[in-house]
């Protein structure tokens, strides 16, 4: 059994991050996709996320396994939905964004342990409310969303050039 848990990034990850974002991007051009093909996330959007403090890492037996940005609080880009909308529009919420695990961990299943590890490190500070956002031919990010219990919720446009409409999910958790 492998020791595994989440930390957060600190600058000194970025040369193990980078590799991961760019196989991320690769697997996605080779499905179709045209999400995360201008250049998008690079290595400042990664730096800005280890400022913020939201930078995630998948740690296992000490090797970075997967990174992922987890936002708390209000994103502009949720603002306008089309579709049912947002089923809670009250409550604070966590979103992940920029999630991408290590080919050297490919189909282990990670990314559900990582998704449980970043809700249950956000449900620790009183989140319940949950989303998260893919472009629709991102059917691998659908596929896990949906398998975790996030609900479509209708479709939204985040602020990044070239082809902008993301399919929306939302989760909400009991107390």
């Amino acid at each position: 059994m492998s020791l595994i848990y989440l930390k957060r990034a600190t600058a000194a990850d970025v040369p193990a991050i980078m590799p991961i974002i760019a196989n991320a991007k690769a697997l996605l051009k080779a499905d179709g996709s045209p999400q995360w093909q201008d250049g998008y996330p690079d290595e400042a959007a990664i730096r800005r996320d280890i400022m913020a403090q939201q930078s995630w890492l998948l740690m296992i037996d000490g090797q970075v396994a997967g990174t992922a940005a987890q936002v708390v609080g209000d994103d502009p880009n949720y603002h306008e939905i089309d579709g049912s909308g947002w089923q809670n529009t009250t409550a604070p919420y966590a979103t992940i964004h920029r999630i991408a695990l290590s080919a050297d961990f490919a189909g282990q299943h990670l990314s559900h342990f990582f998704f449980s590890n970043l809700i249950s490190q956000a449900y620790q500070q009183g989140v319940r409310n949950f989303r998260i956002d893919t472009h629709a031919m991102n059917q691998r990010m659908q596929a896990i969303a949906t398998s975790l219990g996030y609900q479509y919720r209708g479709e939204i446009h985040v602020d990044e050039p070239g082809d902008n409409l993301r399919h929306a999910y939302e989760l909400n958790l009991a107390d």
